[in-house]
């Protein structure tokens, strides 16, 4: 797609997608072996890989201290919670983290190579994009799994 004046391809060809970021996400989506994974873009291989997985039992609180002060990074979680029926769901959660400490160099590659990487992402239910942990806060994910 290219708009009068200027084509999208540098945009959106940026990064490449990994196959370990793909297993790493069908294992959490399909398998449920992971609670969340935080992916990073590897500049110099320029694709995005896993750099964590944590296991189902590990809380929320575990997750987003996983994720850098100081540095962007793309993770998805898997949000377990009972309904007003009564019945036990799940939604994946892709989030976004682009901390306002973070290098304005980091933020840039991030925020154009995101829509690519979420696409290779098929089964995600909600996004957010945080650039402060309260943006993400586990009563923000409740909220928006309801």
């Amino acid at each position: 797609m290219s708009f009068r004046g200027f084509s999208r391809p540098n945009a959106s060809s940026g990064m490449g997608v990994s196959d370990q970021c793909k297993n790493a996400f069908m294992e959490l989506q399909r398998k449920k072996v992971h609670r969340y994974v935080i992916f990073k873009v590897d500049e110099k291989k320029k694709e995005v890989v896993v750099e964590k997985t944590g296991g189902r039992p590990e809380s929320y609180d575990v997750f987003t201290a996983a994720l850098p002060e100081n540095d962007c990074r793309y993770a998805v979680y898997d949000f377990d919670f009972v309904t007003s029926e009564n019945c036990q769901k799940s939604k994946i959660f892709f989030i976004a983290w682009a901390p306002s400490t973070a290098r304005i160099r980091a933020k840039v590659l991030y925020a154009t190579s995101k829509d690519r990487f979420r696409r290779e992402l098929d089964g995600i239910h909600y996004e957010i994009q945080a650039t402060d942990p309260t943006e993400m806060d586990l009563e923000v994910i409740r909220e928006r799994a309801n």
